[in-house]
């Protein structure tokens, strides 16, 4: 017989994780979000940037988990970075770089809060977001493409560090 969330044993969990959004601006990616960090027992999404749609089409694809997920919008990351940072917050990119590590390699820092940021569907975390982040950690790929949807990959980020706490 095939469980739902009504009749599934999974133990409500919550992790010191915040997703930081370097303007991921997609509605159905923004909606995505909500549920893979519902999923994942993360603490905070806070979306950096302007014009962030959290309207119809972002809540068809959230299924209404942006009424559980503790969010906010925020113009200026830089000031959100700064101030995680200095409440003793590990940022971590997820972005493919020269000196990037592989997430399958990469050990979370132990009795830290992190925050994973993640980057714009078109153009990814800007350099100027790159150069705050403690870690620059990337996905390996195996096939033709070099990268893969911001989802996707939070997703695989997230089970990661899921794992490790």
């Amino acid at each position: 017989m095939q469980l739902t969330h009504y009749n599934s044993e999974f133990k409500k969990q919550s992790f010191p994780i915040t997703i930081v959004c370097d303007n991921v601006s997609n509605a159905p990616n923004i909606g995505s979000l909500f549920r893979i960090a519902d999923a994942f027992g993360v603490e905070e999404l806070i979306f950096c940037g302007e014009d962030i749609p959290l309207g119809k089409r972002m809540k068809r694809t959230s299924r209404s988990t942006e009424k559980y997920v503790t969010h906010r919008l925020e113009n200026d990351i830089q000031e959100v970075l700064e101030h995680l940072k200095s409440n003793n917050y590990h940022l971590i990119a997820l972005e493919i770089t020269k000196n990037s590590k592989p997430l399958d390699k990469f050990k979370i820092p132990d009795k830290k809060p992190i925050a994973l940021i993640i980057g714009n569907e078109n153009h990814g975390i800007s350099e100027s977001v790159l150069n705050h982040a403690n870690d620059v950690i990337h996905i390996n790929m195996f096939g033709e493409n070099s990268s893969m949807n911001v989802i996707q990959a939070t997703a695989i980020s997230l089970y990661e560090f899921t794992k490790q706490l």
